[in-house]
This record gives structure tokens, sequence and C-alpha cells, in this order.
């Protein structure tokens, strides 16, 4: 009986060790479990989260505006709290590209920081519409994601989006 319970747990060790490798092998090379769509909805998901927090942050040295400086307080906030969950979705669809700010956006931010006064809330404010006007086209097309977990945060984050998008636009309406 002993000599059965043994066996039985070896059997459980070898299993679990098997189940791991197999997982770090998988990450090893690279493999995720997000088909290509989701890879892309998530790499351009954190691109743009980490884009807004940088040109949000560029807002609260450069304007005077409450409103201006109100969204991008609402921005830093909403777009850390939608990246740690994206930072979670990424890490459980063992997606391993390394996360970055790509050149044209690198470009607008030093653009941007180069304003102040108006010109900059006007300059941000825009900036703001049109990225949020891509991360609703973005975040609309991951809602029929085949990953329950991407399609999942595709559908509980719209909404926000679409509010930044709502609120940047009546802002952007008012500076001019």
């Amino acid at each position: 009986m002993k000599n059965l319970a043994y066996i039985a747990l070896g059997a459980v060790i070898l299993f679990l060790a098997q189940s791991c490798a197999e997982k770090q092998a998988k990450n090893y090379n690279n493999e995720t479990n997000a088909d290509q769509g989701g890879v892309a909805f998530v790499k351009n998901g954190i691109e743009g989260g980490l884009t807004e927090i940088k040109a949000s942050s560029l807002a609260i040295t450069n304007s005077n505006n409450p409103r201006v400086l109100n969204l991008a307080k609402m921005m830093i906030s909403d777009h850390t709290q939608a990246g740690n969950d994206l930072k979670k979705v990424e890490t459980d669809q063992a997606i391993m590209e390394k996360d970055t700010i790509s050149t044209g956006h690198e470009e607008k931010i030093r653009d941007l920081s180069a304003l102040i006064g108006p010109a900059f809330d006007r300059a941000y404010v825009q900036m703001m519409v049109d990225d949020h006007e891509k991360a609703v086209e973005l975040f609309a097309g991951a809602t029929r994601n085949n990953a329950p977990e991407i399609k999942s945060f595709a559908s509980k984050t719209l909404p926000t989006i679409q509010m930044h998008l709502d609120s940047s636009k009546a802002i952007l309406a008012s500076l001019k």
C-alpha cells in the first residue's frame, strides 16, 4: 500500500515536471497562446497606453488649462490601470515581445514637448482624439477575438476608451 502511494506521488511529480518543462519550452521558443490578431491587439494596446501616459505627463507640466489637466490626470490613471490589466493578459497569453513606443509616437511626443500654453493644449488634445479614434477601432475588433481573455479585456475596456474619445473631442471643441 505504501509503495503504491509512492508510485502515485512519483507519477504526479513527473506529470507536473513535464507540464512545467513544456510551458518553459513554449516560452523559450516564443510561442504564444494568442492568434496574430490577439498578439497585435495586446502589443498595440500596451504601446497606446504607454504613449498616452507619456503625453499626458507632459500635459501636467506644459498646460495651465484645468480641463486639459483633468483630462491628462484621467488618462494617466485609466491607462495605468488598463496597462496593468493588459500586462496580465500578455503574460497569460505567453506573449514575449518587448513593450515599446514606436518611433512615430516618440516623434509626436518630442514635437509635443516643444510646445506650451494654448498651442500645447490643442496639439495634446488633438493627439488624444486621433489616438483614441484608432483605439476604439482596435478594441472593437478585439471584442471578437477567439481568446476569451482578450475578448473580455477589450469588451470591459472599450467603454472607457470611448469615454476618453468623447471627452477629448469636447475639450478640443472648446479650445478652438
